[in-house]
């Protein structure tokens, strides 16, 4: 009798080896990154996916029985990220709270928005409110990890206990100190959205395709969030097989963007695409008109480029210095005054942005705006500007 309570503590029922323990971490860790990314982030926050009711409710169950998170302020928290990015009203933004207390205190930062029940209710709408939410997995949310607790601790001991507590450290270790916090800190960026989101990695099977944050970001209703080659989005082929097996039902992608040859004058289709790919346009404008002509610059003062502008300060120029810290934005500012090219690079920079940022509805007004602008680029004498207008007329959305 001795010996069987020492091999039920030290193996629980089933006494798995440590490979086997390892591979059901594994899988549970997954599941849980399945069911954050697919369920709470992709579906219930930005409706770019459904679900069949019973894999919902799978998703939902697996939620509460790993995590204690609630579906409605999951959802309310995320969706006020996005509507207050880097502001202080941002639950989680390394811009306004630091890096060191995102990363390291994401659970703390979660908790604290929880709190804040009027915008749990305005961000929360549309969010499962059914019987078994109401009396059980919202008053009785912490009953999902004494659950499992239980469970894995009969099943395989007190290693169970370990893979227990590592499960609970996951999502708050990966998605609320690693995506939303080194996620808005430190990566490469697809898109010059109006934040700092980036992409840490083309790809990290183990949280779900969320690494791809600049991505999301620039395209936040989304169900896909791989937008280049090199780039694998794991959830996305999740969904893409769940959709073949008919338990989900693709709502929303990203629009790709295509490229008319010989376009004139800029025209519907072009200021549709342009609305649709805002972000897009700000970095080939980064990319295909400012990079060139520092290039040139730098040539011309027979200086590295690093020598002329500091990397970080060449990539202010497309926000016009926005998260630069005061000091380095005015230096930013100082050294453009000096450079006629540049400063009219600058101002050819923030009218575009005008016109595609305006909150106006008369498409008409916006359009001649656009030609406008085309108009006076061509006319200014610089090539990457001008050849830049140039293909900026020929933007549509593919079909």
């Amino acid at each position: 009798m001795h010996a069987t309570l020492i091999d039920l503590l030290t193996g629980g029922l089933l006494q798995f080896t440590w490979w086997e323990l390892l591979l059901v971490l594994l899988v549970c860790a997954q599941l849980t990154i399945f069911s954050v990314t697919l369920y709470l982030h992709r579906s219930q926050a930005h409706r770019g996916v459904d679900f069949h009711p019973v894999l919902n409710h799978g998703f939902r169950f697996w939620t509460w029985l790993t995590t204690s998170m609630i579906t409605k302020e999951w959802v309310a928290i995320h969706r006020k990220h996005h509507a207050k990015v880097e502001t202080d009203e941002d639950p989680h933004s390394p811009q306004a709270k630091g890096i060191g207390k995102v990363f390291w205190e994401g659970v703390e930062l979660y908790r604290e928005a929880r709190g804040q029940r009027a915008d749990i209710e305005q961000y929360g709408r549309g969010a499962p409110e059914d019987w078994i939410e109401r009396h059980l997995y919202t008053p009785r949310a912490n009953w999902g990890p004494v659950l499992l607790l239980l469970v894995q601790a009969t099943l395989f001991g007190l290693p169970g206990v370990a893979v227990w507590a590592i499960q609970m450290a996951w999502i708050p270790f990966w998605a609320a100190g690693v995506v939303n916090g080194l996620g808005h800190w430190w990566g490469y960026r697809n898109f010059e959205s109006a934040d700092t989101s980036t992409n840490l990695t083309p790809w990290a099977f183990w949280i779900g395709g969320e690494e791809l944050h600049n991505n999301h970001h620039a395209f936040p209703s989304s169900a896909r969030f791989a937008m280049r080659r090199f780039e694998f989005d794991i959830g996305w082929a999740a969904i893409k097989g769940l959709e073949a097996l008919r338990l989900a039902k693709v709502l929303r992608v990203a629009p790709r963007l295509d490229i008319r040859p010989n376009i004139a004058v800029p025209d519907a289709d072009t200021l549709k695409a342009l609305l649709s790919h805002r972000f897009q346009a700000m970095t080939d404008y980064q990319r295909n008109v400012f990079k060139p002509v520092l290039a040139e610059e730098a040539a011309n003062a027979g200086q590295k480029l690093r020598q002329l502008l500091p990397s970080r300060m060449r990539r202010g120029l497309v926000d016009d210095g926005r998260w630069l810290k005061p000091d380095a934005r005015d230096a930013l500012h100082s050294w453009v005054s000096q450079r006629p090219r540049m400063q009219a690079l600058v101002e050819h920079r923030k009218r575009l942005a005008a016109v595609l940022e305006a909150r106006s509805n008369d498409a008409a007004e916006r359009l001649r705006q656009l030609q406008q602008w085309c108009k006076e680029a061509e006319e200014s004498g610089i090539a990457s500007l001008q050849a830049y207008s140039r293909r900026l007329k020929g933007y549509a959305l593919a079909h």
